[in-house]
């Protein structure tokens, strides 16, 4: 078995499978009568109701047997009689999941019907599918980038943020532990300059003149509906080192992963938008800046997985819209258009399959016509299908004036999970620069970093360096360092788990001597 997909089932962001002998309270129900619907037909019935539909062809008849018990716990069909225990975290994450009712304790269809689509899928699923193979090798050595590491480390690595500070004042990074959170700030000689001990883990990062907003997500990074999170507000700490704790504007978040900061009611005061990921629950909200301190909650979407949020202006009539990268089953771009006095108008301009794993948006305009294109990239393997998907990767969506997007442009990337865009290079056009966190480590292991050099017309030339599998890049961020002109890039290694039967050596690396944070220099100024 490859190394990638032994490697995905040892996280343990996979999804808690029903173990437990423990079921609870017996409910007395009927069985709902059998429909005389196909297989075929009762698939797309059913399986669309929570996202886009999966053909039995995109997975193996192996996955689809880890996958479909699964689903059918979602439509109230379990392996006993009633609702297992099990499917709930004990506390107020489980909860909340039980309360939202993910799991009915009633089947909604007939058991016979059930069979029907378990028979089609894996009647039509393929035994084996081919890994993706690379078309042209990917350059080695950056042209104008010089690899620097950090001698200080937390080690295992455990990053969960990376942010570069303006003004040649270094870098700080998070790491998350299970009991110890830490926010390192570095000087820009990337020497520790000092280290703020938190409660929870730091996931994002907005400075904002002498105070520092934290968004934080609870207890680890890992899938939750415990509402551990929020937004802590930090407060220099007068000529000393460091900051002091102020206030949580915002509180009470399953598993915040960003934040977007605007005026979005024109009022002069700066708004929130708060992508709470959640796990089986979640939100999308934005919370309208009061002026007197506090902030006034609105939902935008009340389903989990939000993850990217863009403030911009989308249709150029003054009022700042919201975009949104929706990942966890219904996926897709959602455009939030302001229609002022406060009121959102929900669009979506973009949707994909719960196989691909959303992880990134950017806005950029790459054919220069006014008008923000969308950058898509794709490659959350932590789940049920820890398969190589030759639709992983980063996609280029072109506007065409009216917020219509059309796919112009994919890069196949095993695992992306994030791509910047600037001008990195200083020639007038928009380059990328991408991390992968579950690359094709066996066949392909410099897909851990790849920079894609524009060379016009949306056609690109790939490189990658050396000591890119140092660390396994779960973050990354891009910005003036040492504030000469041109765009650095620094990125942020996630380790945890030894790989089981790992061949290359690399997760023992990772481990022992493997970096928190590494910095690519710009040398082109």
């Amino acid at each position: 078995m490859r190394f990638i997909t032994l490697f995905c089932l040892s996280l343990i962001f996979l999804s808690v499978s029903c173990t437990s002998e423990k079921q609870t309270e017996k409910v007395d129900f009927k069985e709902p009568p059998a429909s005389g619907l196909s297989g075929k037909e009762l698939s797309i019935a059913h399986c669309s109701r929570c996202h886009g539909f999966v053909k039995p062809e995109l997975l193996t008849k192996t996955v689809w047997n880890d996958v479909l018990p699964s689903m059918g716990n979602r439509m109230g069909v379990y392996s006993g009689r009633f609702r297992p225990d099990s499917l709930f975290d004990a506390g107020v994450g489980g909860d909340a999941v039980r309360s939202a009712g993910i799991f009915p304790e009633t089947p909604v269809l007939a058991k016979e019907d059930w069979a029907k689509i378990v028979k089609h899928y894996l009647d039509n699923a393929p035994d084996t599918i081919p890994d993706p193979i690379r078309k042209s090798k990917i350059l080695m050595g950056l042209k104008h980038f010089k690899y620097r590491e950090s001698s200080y480390n937390h080690r295992p690595a455990l990053t969960s943020m990376v942010k570069i500070l303006p003004d040649n004042r270094g870098i700080v990074f998070g790491d998350g532990k299970n009991r110890r959170n830490v926010l390192t700030f570095l000087k820009p000689d990337l020497k520790e300059n000092y280290t703020i001990p938190l409660a929870s883990t730091p996931i994002h990062f907005y400075e904002k003149a002498n105070e520092l907003y934290l968004t934080t997500s609870g207890r680890g990074v890992f899938p939750t509906d415990a509402n551990d999170g929020g937004l802590q507000r930090l407060l220099k700490n007068g000529s000393q080192q460091g900051y002091k704790q102020a206030d949580t504007p915002v509180s009470n978040l399953r598993r915040p992963v960003s934040m977007a900061y605007g005026d979005l009611d024109k009022d002069e005061f700066e708004d929130i938008v708060a992508c709470e990921f959640g796990n089986e629950t979640g939100q999308l909200a934005w919370y309208r800046n009061n002026g007197k301190g506090g902030y006034d909650k609105q939902i935008l979407r009340n389903k989990p997985g939000a993850i990217t949020a863009i403030i911009k202006d989308a249709n150029h009539d003054g009022l700042p819209d919201i975009y949104v990268l929706m990942a966890q089953a219904d996926e897709g771009v959602f455009l939030y258009e302001n229609q002022g006095a406060g009121k959102f108008q929900e669009r979506r301009v973009l949707s994909f399959l719960p196989l691909n794993g959303s992880q990134y948006i950017e806005l950029a305009d790459f054919n220069k016509d006014g008008f923000d294109d969308i950058v898509y990239v794709c490659g959350d393997n932590a789940d049920k299908t820890p398969v190589l998907k030759e639709y992983h990767g980063i996609y280029i969506f072109l506007n065409d004036g009216k917020s219509n997007f059309k796919q112009s442009y994919f890069y196949q990337l095993n695992g992306a999970y994030k791509a910047m865009v600037q001008d990195y290079d200083l020639d007038g056009d928009l380059d990328i620069a991408a991390i992968s966190f579950f690359p094709d480590y066996l066949r392909y292991p410099e897909e851990s970093f790849i920079y894609l050099e524009n060379k016009g017309k949306l056609k690109f030339e790939d490189y990658s360096f050396p000591e890119a599998t140092k660390g396994r890049w779960v973050v990354m961020d891009a910005g003036d360092m040492d504030a000469d002109g041109d765009v650095d890039l620094v990125l942020g290694s996630f380790v945890y788990f030894l790989p089981q039967g790992d061949t290359t050596g690399l997760g023992k690396k990772w481990l022992s001597d493997g970096p928190s944070v590494i910095v690519l220099e710009n040398t082109i100024r």
